[in-house]
């Protein structure tokens, strides 16, 4: 008698969204943790990478932005300071509700202003997904040394993620047309490029002009679906519109 065939492991299905906050502050001016809770809770993401959190920042109120964030929306975060002078951060966080561990939190070479990135692995059914935020330079010749250092044996080279299925999200600073992007272009596959038509930039967030926020994954990642949130509170909340994809891996 011949035996069954073997059965595929059942895919998993998962929302990734990634968010430059401007510490906070939306288009009005106006300090809001909570508004940008509400911009991401209504759309139930189950992975989220944040940009431009504050950390006990004189200039926002002395309020620990990644935690209140996270708190709200009940999720654990991981947290990176690519500033940190005395008791004031600003940086980037992974947040999430999904089992993780932190892997790698470091900076990136950067003229002027610092800048680094944050790497977690999360268990999803029988895969260990490799979860790497950053939010790259104002400068291209930093930029295109950041993706460089990215793409790295320290980073998204290393032996821990050989094998794995793997997310590249944030702020990238850098259009399609741009070298830092087809480096990372080259290496990786932005989710835009699976969907058919056109969405919109992500910056700013009024008339949005830009596409510098991007989400990149490797070839054993399947991509359902792709969106800009450009509700009227998501183009209050942040000077960046969130951009959202659902995969399945």
């Amino acid at each position: 008698m011949q035996s069954p065939p073997a059965k595929l492991p059942a895919s998993r299905r998962l929302k990734l969204l990634t968010y430059n906050v401007h510490s906070c502050i939306g288009t009005d001016r106006r300090l809001a943790p909570e508004r940008i809770a509400e911009v991401i809770a209504a759309e139930k993401p189950d992975i989220i990478g944040l940009q431009e959190l504050d950390v006990g920042r004189r200039r926002t109120g002395g309020v620990d932005q990644a935690h209140a964030i996270a708190e709200i929306l009940k999720m654990q975060h991981h947290f990176h300071a690519a500033l940190d002078v005395e008791e004031e951060r600003y940086g980037d966080a992974i947040l999430t509700a999904l089992p993780a561990e932190l892997v790698k939190a470091g900076p990136l070479p950067s003229v002027g202003e610092q800048r680094g990135a944050l790497w977690i692995e999360i268990e999803a059914g029988e895969k260990r997904l490799q979860v790497f935020n950053t939010h790259l330079g104002l400068r291209r010749v930093d930029r295109m040394r950041q993706a460089e250092v990215l793409l790295g044996p320290e980073w998204l080279g290393s032996d821990r993620v050989t094998g794995h299925p793997v997310v590249l999200l944030g702020d990238f600073n850098s259009i399609p047309s741009s070298p830092p992007y087809k480096r990372l272009a080259g290496a990786l596959t932005d989710v835009r490029n699976i969907v058919a038509g056109q969405l919109r930039p992500t910056f700013p967030s009024r008339f949005p002009l830009l596409r510098l926020d991007h989400v990149f994954v490797s070839k054993d990642v399947a991509v359902a679906d792709v969106e800009v949130i450009s509700t009227p509170l998501a183009k209050l909340a942040s000077d960046h519109l969130p951009l959202i994809a659902t995969i399945e891996i």
